[in-house]
C-alpha cells in the first residue's frame, strides 16, 4: 500500500505503516486486510479500500497538533491513521451513526494501542458542537450537499473532504473554508461510497 501513488507525503506513509489493519476487520476475514479493496464490516458499512483513504487524506493535509472531526466511523481504521498523523498533541473525534458499529471502533482503536481520541455515537450530519471548530473534517460516506453543521463547525481556513454526488457514485472534493463560507478547490476521481445517514435537513 505504501508503494501506491496515492501515498504522497512522508508522513502517511509513516502512518499507514504504523497501523495494522488487519485490527479494524472483523474477525474470519483478516485474511483479506491487505487487498487493496472495501469490505463489509457488518451493519450494511465497508471499510473503504486503502488507497481511497490515502487520497482522501492526501487531499485533507492533516498536520500534528490538529483536531480533526471523521464523520463515518465504522471500524475506526480512518481515525487511527489519522491519530497517528495529528500526533499525540491533537485530538481525533468519530462520530458514527451505529451504536453496535460505535462500540467496534471504540474497541479497535484501544486494541490498536490509540489513545488521542474519543467516538461518540451520533449523527454526524450534525457535527459535534462542543469540540468544535475543527482544523479537519472527513466524511467516510456519500452526500449530495456538505451539511451546514459541518460548514459551522469547520474552522476558518480550515479543510474538507467528502465524496459528494449520486448515491450511484462520487467524486472526492476537497473545501476550504474561507469567509465562513466553504468553497470548493479540487475534485478526484470516480468512487462509490456507501450513503452518508443522515437526520440534518441539507
Amino acid at each position: 500500500m505504501v508503494a501506491s501513488k496515492a501515498v504522497q507525503s512522508e508522513a502517511l506513509k509513516k502512518a499507514f505503516l504504523s497501523v495494522a489493519r488487519e485490527k479494524f476487520f472483523p474477525e474470519g476475514m483478516r485474511e483479506h486486510s491487505y487487498v487493496n479493496s472495501a469490505f463489509p464490516i457488518g451493519s450494511g458499512q465497508t471499510i473503504s479500500q486503502p488507497s481511497t483513504v490515502a487520497e482522501m487524506l492526501e487531499m485533507l493535509a492533516v498536520q500534528r497538533g490538529m483536531k480533526v472531526l471523521e464523520v463515518g466511523a465504522g471500524s475506526g481504521y480512518v481515525v487511527a491513521l489519522l491519530c497517528e498523523l495529528v500526533g499525540e498533541k491533537g485530538k481525533v473525534f468519530g462520530m458514527e451513526l451505529n451504536e453496535r458499529l460505535k462500540e467496534m471502533a471504540t474497541e479497535n482503536l484501544a486494541t490498536a494501542g490509540e489513545k488521542n481520541f474519543e467516538i461518540a455515537f451520533g449523527d454526524g450530519t450534525m457535527g459535534w458542537e462542543e469540540n468544535a471548530p475543527f482544523d479537519r473534517i472527513i466524511i467516510s460516506a456519500a452526500c449530495y450537499k456538505i451539511p451546514k453543521p459541518l460548514v459551522e463547525q469547520l474552522a476558518e481556513g480550515g479543510r474538507l473532504v467528502a465524496p459528494v454526488g449520486s448515491s450511484l457514485s462520487q467524486k472526492l472534493v476537497l473545501f476550504q473554508k474561507e469567509n465562513g463560507e466553504i468553497i470548493k478547490t479540487r475534485h478526484a476521481g470516480l468512487f462509490a461510497f456507501v450513503p452518508l445517514k443522515e437526520k440534518h435537513e441539507v
